[in-house]
């Protein structure tokens, strides 16, 4: 019987830069750790990517001059924009900001409160629920400082509104902030809307259509090349990241075809069926900080099918108590193991389940990979894992 379970390991590669020949790198680097660190492959063993480098390696980057340059012309050059639910970050979002503020002359922002839709605060959520608003209240510019404008975020120590309004008035922009949770608050301000949430996308655009606004989602923009930049079919600006203070690194487009070539070259060297992954953010939630790191648009935007569906598993501490309450040690597990191997091929609705995570495969396994390879110096941007289809049963 195997005395290890589920085995997860970072694996180091080169530094990713443009035009680099990714699938190559992974499995050279992939064969080199199991060389040097004395691991042998195995069918169903799985390989994931952050997309960070299979983006890099695409060479998949806007500039915020492209970004303006889209906003103009789906806008036909407008003189004011409003914004709907952008997400308070940094990374994700300044850039974005920055091309949208370059693009027209007044810009309204919308933000939702008390947090954004991934759960940076914009203010004390006590202090709010003290106060005499409620979630269904519209807060202007000058209501939010008078009452929670002393609010700065736990962790980097920024009120990103003023962060926000400092970044758009440096673009020779006037800003316009208005706080409410009803998307269509916007159209009151413009006609000219960019709905900017991640999850919500498609509801918030149809409602804003439906309220009369000239609407494109943040999805819609640099969904096609300016210039020959980069660009991202399906998702647009979503899941993008910072990477100079005038250049944005998109979300990935060739993820499947690298996946299916990586599965390919690994099946010829090792003679293993091996799944491969690309992986963004791991849609987990901060208990403190209330972050839901879910910033990109899916877990998983590229997977081989051996990572199709979700775990059909059954709670061994539930059967434990209840159908084998009465054995113990030697007994107990061979009870078990009898009862893993004659599962329901679809255990879903059955009571033997509760208690396992009802989550697809790749949001799991997404998750585990976010945590090993962090966001940022372990220089493992390629995560390998074993195990993690065994079960008790498996010898």
């Amino acid at each position: 019987m195997r005395d290890l379970g589920t085995v997860v390991r970072g694996i180091r590669t080169p530094i990713i830069k443009e035009n680099d020949d990714l699938a190559n790198i992974v499995v050279e680097s992939v064969l080199n750790a199991s060389k040097n660190n004395g691991f042998e492959f195995r069918d169903r063993d799985v390989i994931a990517i952050t997309e960070a480098v299979v983006g890099i390696s695409e060479g998949n980057y806007v500039t915020v001059d492209q970004v303006s340059q889209d906003i103009k012309n789906k806008f036909n050059n407008p003189e004011e924009l409003g914004i709907v639910f952008p997400i308070l970050s940094r990374n994700r979002f300044s850039l974005i900001l920055k091309g949208i503020a370059r693009s027209t002359k007044k810009l309204y922002v919308q933000l939702s409160f008390p947090s954004d839709e991934v759960g940076n605060g914009i203010l004390d959520e006590e202090k709010l629920f003290r106060s005499e608003f409620n979630m269904g209240s519209v807060l202007t510019e000058e209501e939010y400082r008078a009452n929670f404008g002393d609010w700065l975020h736990p962790f980097t120590g920024i009120n990103m509104l003023d962060f926000y309004k400092e970044l758009i008035e440096n673009e020779g922009c006037e800003a316009v902030f208005v706080l409410a949770n009803n998307p269509t608050e916007i159209v009151n301000y413009t006609k000219n809307v960019i709905n900017c949430d991640i999850h919500t996308r498609l509801r918030t655009k149809e409602l804003l259509k439906n309220a009369g606004a000239t609407v494109y989602g943040l999805f819609e923009i640099m969904n096609a090349p300016i210039d020959n930049s980069g660009y991202n079919e399906k998702y647009g600006m979503l899941g993008s990241n910072k990477s100079t203070e005038e250049r944005l690194k998109l979300f990935p487009r060739t993820g499947q075809v690298l996946v299916e070539k990586i599965q390919k070259e690994l099946k010829e060297k090792t003679g293993k069926t091996i799944e491969v992954m690309v992986y963004g953010d791991g849609a987990f939630k901060d208990p403190v900080g209330h972050i839901w790191e879910l910033a990109d648009p899916v877990v998983s935007p590229a997977y081989t099918s051996g990572l199709e569906g979700t775990p059909n598993e059954i709670k061994l501490k539930y059967v434990s108590d209840n159908k084998f309450a009465d054995l113990r040690g030697d007994e107990l597990k061979e009870a078990i193991k009898n009862e893993i191997k004659e599962k329901d091929a679809d255990l879903k609705g059955q009571m033997v389940t509760q208690g396992t995570t009802p989550r697809r495969l790749t949001d799991l396994i997404g998750s585990l990979c976010d945590l090993t390879s962090g966001s940022g110096d372990k220089g493992t941007p390629v995560v390998f894992i074993q195990g993690y289809f065994d079960n008790l049963a498996d010898e």
